[in-house]
């Protein structure tokens, strides 16, 4: 995969993580973490626990520890699961999380990561002080970073990376609140020779509609509809829910719903400037359309994430705008979008 330079050096030399005596390193994550005790439990991930590790002084780092049981299929296949991770090293972007290695032992391997200090986006979102903290500005940042993380795994990777489980916990948020896409465990590589897939992978809520989602093919569209529902949940300051269903249906509503309704309330009472107000609207109109239920209808990353640094002018006020009419606007232009359409099957 090709490299990206939007990244500075990495402070800590854990590249050559494969040089090292690998029962030393085994030794010492185990010392780090004292033998995994729940104290430095961080969260889980889609096959594995997380857990905090100071390997070294001020060299933190997070450890995912997963089973080597049979039982899991997702890693049963040892050897598939480390050519997917020597792919993964190769990733350089400052909207991925940055993956250092990782350890294997007879019955339990590590996969070492940067750790990332606040957490995912939805215990963000969950916590009240917290989400008050985390402004319009800063949402829209962390917004913009995800859609640069996905547009570079689809479009700038070769072959391309598909996540297939984009949600608001594998969104990791750094201390100045900058976006990191997280736990790759279910993701894959965009093979047209192959067919070797699972059937369907993701998290309820955030699995996209219909055929697609459930083909022997992993397809871009599903992480687009995915991060429809993140953009969605990160300006709404919860899960989308029912307004999902009902993007994604043909039934129209009695009356529509307004936008400024369904925004984060705990914001509100807060100055929204002008630029907040644009920011909002175009993240509300990108989202929308990344929810079309004909797949074909989706923009690409790529141009949600070109959209999303040139924000239209207002030509009425927020508090005038509907989901409705985000929506058909939505229909009228990528529907007509042809110059960076893709394959179907992508």
């Amino acid at each position: 995969m090709r490299r990206e330079n939007n990244e500075q050096a990495n402070d800590l030399d854990f590249m050559g993580i494969w040089r090292y005596d690998g029962k030393v390193f085994y030794d010492r994550i185990i010392e780090a973490t004292e033998g995994f005790d729940a104290k430095y439990y961080v969260g889980e991930g889609a096959y594995g626990v997380v857990y905090k590790a100071e390997i070294s002084k001020s060299q933190m780092v997070a450890v995912k520890r997963a089973s080597l049981s049979r039982e899991d299929s997702e890693v049963s296949d040892l050897i598939a699961f480390e050519r997917e991770i020597r792919a993964l090293t190769n990733i350089r972007h400052r909207n991925i999380v940055k993956f250092y290695g990782f350890c294997s032992h007879a019955k339990s391997y590590f996969l070492v990561y940067e750790y990332i200090e606040r957490g995912s986006l939805r215990a963000t979102l969950n916590d009240n002080e917290r989400a008050t903290e985390f402004r319009w500005d800063k949402r829209v940042n962390v917004i913009r970073g995800v859609a640069d993380a996905l547009s570079y795994m689809h479009h700038e990777c070769s072959p391309p990376l598909i996540h297939r489980d984009l949600t608001s916990n594998n969104i990791l948020l750094d201390y100045d609140y900058e976006a990191r896409v997280s736990d790759f465990g279910t993701a894959r590589l965009l093979r047209p020779d192959s067919s070797n897939w699972t059937t369907i992978a993701g998290t309820i809520g955030y699995i996209a509609p219909g055929k697609l989602a459930y083909s022997p093919i992993p397809s871009k569209k599903c992480d687009v509809y995915s991060f429809g529902v993140v953009a969605l949940e990160t300006i709404m300051g919860k899960h989308p829910g029912d307004h999902v269903s009902r993007e994604c249906s043909s039934t129209q509503s009695k009356s529509p719903m307004l936008l400024k309704d369904v925004l984060d309330q705990r914001l509100l009472s807060s100055s929204f400037r002008l630029q907040n107000a644009q920011d909002v609207v175009s993240i509300a109109k990108l989202a929308l359309a990344c929810l079309q239920a004909d797949p074909h209808l989706r923009p690409t990353m790529r141009q949600v994430s070109r959209e999303l640094c040139t924000p239209v002018p207002l030509d009425v006020p927020l508090s005038a705008i509907s989901l409705e009419q985000l929506r058909d606007l939505n229909v009228r232009k990528f529907g007509a979008l042809m110059e960076d359409a893709e394959p179907a099957s992508q």
